[in-house]
């Protein structure tokens, strides 16, 4: 089998400045996600070190990437409390999708878009990134503060309404009829609630498979489960990362334990890779005419979803710094906005650099955002 040089050459640079890269920030004490989007920046399509050999493994890693880090955050909960923690926070996820979503609307409507455009615009506003929250929260260590489950009942929430909504906007975005899009809305939200229901109620017999005493083969049975749960949440246009959370939510005790031991080196690997394709993905000299409708939109960004988790982590009792941290946790987007401008971007101009540098502002502040508010004692009391 004929190996590229050129594969091999940019992957391993790839993988030393990301090296690098993480010293840095681990040195100065802040998340290494901004960074690697930045070097993404630098390393994608119009910047100045373009690796065309890796972008296509690069891109493959990504959507792994974002598998492995909602599997490894599932992990930590069980189906029980966390299906408690869901139903508590509908009225935080309805909230959530009014205020965020609103601004997309209102600037799509400002810009002159089409019915089309502001629906899709209002989408990449709303959601956050499950996978920037995800390894932001595990990296800040606060997988068991008293607000992450609130952070993550908005985030599954989410990306349950993703399942109605993302076949509603593919149908309307290909010209098709309305009653395409009722059925696309069906099968999704169905397929996501059996899944739900068999990870809530059969959890025992799925976690007596997957726990297996051999290390190589419990890695392999979790990982080529979860993989094929992904796909088929995919394939019914629901969320990879719901699947690849259900999964996580079924093992259990020293079971999930192991699964996050054998499973942590992958994920990082996977997760770089994630970050490093969201600035692969953009040409910088495309962004320079929209950054700053984009910088005004991310600043509004900014403050809605830190009223969500406001809001959301306030209803699990947590003081106003947990209500600070649980906000600020959820300001980054990412894969969801890409996807939505990825189905109607071809056909509005001005939708495509907007949303992305949008998503890379807030992705690459976000992080930093939310190291600030753990450490800010002296501007907001517990």
């Amino acid at each position: 089998m004929h190996t590229s040089l050129a594969l091999l050459l940019e992957l391993g640079v790839i993988l030393l400045v990301l090296s690098g890269l993480g010293t840095l920030a681990r040195r100065f004490g802040v998340p290494p996600i901004p960074l690697y989007l930045l070097a993404g920046l630098a390393l994608g399509e119009g910047g100045f070190a373009p690796v065309p050999a890796a972008a296509q493994f690069v891109e493959a890693g990504a959507a792994i990437g974002v598998v492995l880090l909602l599997l490894t955050l599932g992990l930590e909960f069980s189906t029980a409390e966390f299906a408690h923690s869901v139903r508590r926070h509908v009225p935080s996820a309805l909230f959530d999708m009014v205020v965020n979503a609103a601004p997309g609307a209102v600037a799509g409507w400002l810009l002159g878009l089409d019915g089309i455009g502001i629906l899709a615009l209002a989408g990449a506003t709303w959601i956050s990134s499950s996978g920037i929250v995800a390894r932001l929260l595990s990296d800040l260590r606060r997988l068991g503060n008293r607000e992450t489950p609130a952070v993550l009942s908005i985030l599954v929430l989410e990306d349950f309404a993703m399942a109605a909504y993302l076949p509603v906007l593919a149908v309307l975005a290909s010209g098709g009829e309305w009653w395409e899009a009722v059925i696309g809305v069906v099968v999704a939200l169905t397929a996501v609630a059996a899944a739900f229901v068999v990870s809530h109620r059969w959890s025992h017999h799925i976690n007596r498979f997957l726990a297996h005493p051999d290390d190589e083969q419990l890695m392999l049975r979790v990982l080529g489960t979860t993989l094929v749960v992904a796909a088929l949440a995919e394939f019914v246009d629901a969320s990879a990362a719901v699947g690849a959370f259900l999964v996580g939510l079924t093992l259990t005790g020293a079971a999930a334990d192991r699964a996050r031991a054998v499973l942590a080196p992958l994920r990082d690997l996977f997760a770089a890779a994630f970050f490093l394709a969201i600035g692969l993905a953009v040409s910088p000299v495309e962004l320079v005419p929209v950054l700053p409708a984009a910088f005004a939109l991310a600043a509004v960004g900014v403050v809605t979803k830190i009223a969500t988790g406001w809001l959301a982590a306030g209803r699990d009792g947590a003081g106003r710094r947990g209500k600070l941290r649980a906000g600020t946790a959820l300001i980054a987007r990412g894969e969801f906005s890409i996807v939505i401008i990825g189905l109607v971007g071809a056909g509005h101009a001005v939708l495509g650099p907007l949303v992305t540098a949008y998503v890379l502002i807030l992705a690459t502040t976000g992080p930093l955002i939310a190291r600030w508010a753990g450490t800010a004692r002296a501007v907001v009391q517990r």
